[in-house]
């Protein structure tokens, strides 16, 4: 009899073989099993502090976002009559926004003749004019030698034609110029620049090296007053004097990061070989009584002499350094060029300008334009490798057109406008 039937159904039998084989396919589903489990129990202990990361991110996201109001938006998901829609602020009518600075030319081509040696040349170095430009304000040239009265008369009616009514502030340059019709048309401009200020009439000065070699021959009426110094090409730095107040001055704007630096990194520019000694400009009466000392430097000597100053009672600042030639001049090799550096030349033609718009003067919008340096054509000079990059000469000034007075009948050396 077959086996398979003379075993009764209800206990069927297995043979080894295949109870080794059945154990062998149970073994691996037993595995996977536990392995599985083990998978589950790790995901759960990696997604538990994730999960507790991300709330805590959420939570912080909606403090930060709750500190925010009104919230950020585009302009085209404002409604036009939304009370949040940003609208311009209105202009300070008390402020000038299109400010004029007035430029003082200076005798020569500032090229030794190179560029032209025309007797009654004169010139403007660009890098002046790119500094004023800089800070928001345009530039009219001063030019030293031309007719008084285009400088300072008037013509009939008392309509002003002078070209120190169509700016808002002046540059004294640097240059060599002492003496001469150049030192006597400075000094007419600035007594007619203290006199505005006088009557109330908000007028800025900046001298720059000449320019402050000048101011310090006049206000202290001694020509021979100004000391020699060995500060040629040289960058170096600037010393504050101590218990100083920068509020109100040239300085008050600057970081106080790059104000540290001012008194140990060379970011500043000389370029001189006179100046005065703090001990000499506190000596005198009128120069320490209209001028406050800023800044102190040293030359190549270690010789010390007065760097900065500004007026105690009127917008005038002096500079013996070079604010504008970190940014636009490449003719000398010490010139500082690094970042910090610019930051000065910026920060120094901001606070002029910034005085500039406290001027009320508003010219005709036509004299300005007729007036503008940009009638005239820089003249390239870099390719010499040394002095100025670039010059705004003027070698021929205009006589001025006379005209008989109609109110008076007769010329009175009016100009016709």
């Amino acid at each position: 009899m077959p086996s398979f039937l003379s075993n009764s159904p209800s206990t069927p039998t297995t043979k080894a073989s295949d109870r080794q084989n059945d154990t062998s396919v149970s073994l691996p589903s037993t595995s996977t099993s536990t392995s599985s489990s083990i998978s589950s129990d790790m995901w759960n202990y990696l997604w538990i502090p994730f999960l507790i990361s991300l709330s805590k991110e959420l939570t912080l996201a909606r403090a930060a976002e709750a500190t925010i109001s009104p919230s950020i938006l585009l302009p085209n998901q404002l409604a036009d009559d939304s009370p949040s829609a940003p609208r311009c602020p209105t202009s300070d009518i008390n402020l000038n926004y299109r400010p004029v600075i007035g430029i003082l030319s200076h005798p020569g081509d500032g090229a030794s003749g190179r560029l032209n040696n025309a007797t009654n040349a004169s010139y403007i170095a660009a890098s002046y004019v790119k500094f004023v430009e800089s800070a928001g304000a345009r530039v009219i040239p001063l030019i030293y030698n031309e007719p008084r009265e285009i400088l300072f008369e008037l013509a009939c009616h008392g309509i002003a034609i002078q070209k120190l009514n169509l700016v808002n502030g002046v540059l004294f340059t640097g240059g060599w110029a002492k003496t001469g019709l150049y030192f006597n048309t400075a000094k007419a401009i600035f007594k007619e620049v203290l006199a505005r200020n006088d009557a109330g009439i908000h007028f800025p000065v900046y001298a720059i090296c000449l320019g402050f070699e000048i101011l310090t021959m006049i206000i202290s009426e001694d020509n021979q007053i100004l000391e020699t110094y060995n500060a040629t090409d040289q960058a170096s730095t600037l010393q504050f004097m101590e218990n100083i107040s920068i509020e109100g001055t040239v300085f008050q704007r600057f970081p106080p990061v790059l104000l540290k630096k001012l008194s140990t990194d060379c970011l500043v520019m000389q370029n001189h070989r006179y100046g005065i000694s703090p001990q000499r400009f506190q000596e005198n009466e009128l120069l320490s009584s209209f001028f406050e000392i800023l800044t102190n430097s040293a030359d190549e000597d270690n010789q010390v002499y007065v760097s900065t100053v500004q007026a105690r009672n009127y917008p005038v600042a002096a500079f013996q350094w070079h604010p504008e030639k970190n940014a636009f001049e490449w003719g000398l090799s010490m010139i500082p060029h690094s970042e910090d550096a610019i930051q000065v030349t910026q920060h120094v033609a901001n606070f002029f300008v910034s005085e500039a718009r406290k001027s009320l003067n508003r010219p005709p919008a036509r004299k300005v334009l007729d007036n503008l340096i940009y009638n005239y054509s820089p003249t390239y000079c870099g390719k010499a490798g040394k002095g100025y990059d670039e010059v705004y000469i003027f070698a021929e000034p205009e006589t001025p057109n006379k005209t008989r007075c109609a109110v008076h009948g007769k010329c009175h050396g009016h100009v016709k406008l």
